[in-house]
């Protein structure tokens, strides 16, 4: 499986070629189980799109190309910097990059925002990203999941989005989880269109 393909459409999304090359890096250390993964195992969060073998990897794409066409429009993209545009494309290729842990565990892990955060700020380095970008991923990126931030036990777990660039990421991730709104895909799993 070659995963830097596999994310070739979104990854071009990004338009810094530095931030390509740590997405390059980044992609290339999602666990396999990611791209064969549903991205509920019971249909409830998610559209049918969603569900199956792959299903987490076209949530992924759908999140991706809400932030694409929504940064496309002026009256929104104006309000963020090509760097921040970058980064928010960047984190929503790897919000639910870990979703099941590392190492891989039979069901989803609530705190995986915090896994992936976590991810990528302890490979930082190895993956090319100052500090400040890599803070930046880590923000947006645990506090996705907006006000779903309690475990099953009622325990306040993540973070909820207090920035633009957090509720940016959260909204991206909310829609590509509507049921309402669908994408169709082709046999590679990219959407069409």
């Amino acid at each position: 499986m070659n995963k830097k393909e596999i994310f070739y459409e979104e990854i071009l999304k990004i338009k810094n070629k530095h931030y390509q090359e740590v997405a390059l890096k980044l992609v290339e250390a999602l666990p396999d189980y990611f791209f064969h993964e549903a991205a509920s195992s019971t249909g409830k969060y998610h559209p049918s799109y969603a569900l199956g073998d792959g299903g987490l990897l076209r949530h992924t794409k759908a999140a991706v190309r809400f932030a694409s066409e929504l940064l496309a429009d002026p009256l929104i993209g104006n309000k963020y910097t090509e760097r921040e545009k970058d980064l928010m494309i960047l984190a929503l290729i790897m919000h639910d990059g870990f979703k099941r842990g590392i190492p891989e565990e039979k069901y989803t892990r609530f705190d995986h925002p915090l896994i992936s955060a976590n991810y990528i700020m302890e490979h930082r380095e190895e993956v090319g990203l100052e500090e400040e970008d890599a803070l930046f991923l880590k923000d947006v990126i645990s506090s996705h999941m907006g006000i779903w931030n309690e475990d099953y036990n009622g325990n306040e777990v993540l973070p909820v989005p207090k920035t633009k660039w957090e509720n940016f990421v959260h909204m991206c991730d909310y829609l590509a989880s509507r049921k309402c709104i669908l994408f169709t895909f082709d046999e590679n799993n990219n959407i069409e269109g």
